[in-house]
């Protein structure tokens, strides 16, 4: 089989490019290879779209915790404002 067919066939290392490409920049021939794979395979070119898919939504998901965790609660609000009311009426 040649190197253009057995590139062709290979789902298993698309997907490991797929994914790694999520995480760091591709060599030169890695980009080529997932590309002429890409061409010739929908069902990896789907596996490509939902995995974007769903890291962006996980991407998400941390941010809105880190969001959450990020805010003050109403009691300690309620504190901080009645020292700022006491010091200004000093």
């Amino acid at each position: 089989m040649g190197v253009i067919k057995k590139i062709q066939y290979n789902c298993r290392h698309a997907t490991y490019l797929i994914e790694k490409r999520q995480h760091v920049r591709l060599t030169l021939r890695e980009r080529i290879e997932l590309a002429i794979h890409l061409s010739g395979c929908s069902v990896c070119r789907l596996f490509q779209k939902q995995s974007r898919m769903i890291n962006k939504m996980i991407k998400g998901v941390f941010r809105a915790k880190e969001e959450e965790g990020r805010r003050l609660d109403e009691d300690f609000k309620r504190t901080m404002q009645r020292q700022i009311d006491e010091r200004l009426n000093k």
